[in-house]
């Protein structure tokens, strides 16, 4: 596996990285609406370029394969972190996280880890700050803001 800088060619495997998992994997913890309206078929891709161009983002290839991505801001917020729906459980998105957490120049990291994600980020040492509710076109979607400290 290689981990490299997201170029504006990548746009349109991570939003459809992005759909597949959320459908494949967080739909275990997510009702099918609630993933209908997190991870929809179209997608803006101008945005989803931009926001990527504007966050340290890193992309992961096996094979040539794009098998998962993340993204952190400059504040020490952690957008995003997918990993396939199709290589989970490789050591992924560890790896991803691992660079992104050392990218910035933080005293600590911010996430809002969904269901799923919530015990991943445990491991990696992150606290639950508290639950809260999402609303997202009249749906509500429950997460969690949860921050590590970084030495």
């Amino acid at each position: 596996m290689i981990l490299r800088k997201y170029t504006s060619n990548d746009c349109i495997a991570l939003t459809e990285l992005f759909y597949n998992t959320v459908h494949h994997i967080n739909r275990k913890d997510y009702t099918q609406c609630q993933c209908n309206v997190w991870a929809t078929k179209t997608v803006d891709l101008e945005q989803w370029n931009n926001s990527f161009l504007q966050h340290y983002c890193i992309v992961a290839e096996k094979n040539g394969v794009v098998v998962g991505f993340g993204d952190i801001d400059k504040t020490g917020y952690l957008d995003r972190l997918f990993v396939h729906y199709k290589y989970q459980h490789k050591k992924i998105a560890s790896a991803i996280c691992d660079e992104l957490e050392k990218a910035v120049n933080v005293t600590e990291i911010i996430t809002y880890a969904s269901i799923t994600a919530k015990g991943f980020f445990e491991k990696r040492g992150y606290k639950v700050i508290k639950e809260q509710q999402v609303k997202k076109n009249g749906i509500f979607f429950q997460n969690y803001v949860m921050t590590k400290t970084i030495k």
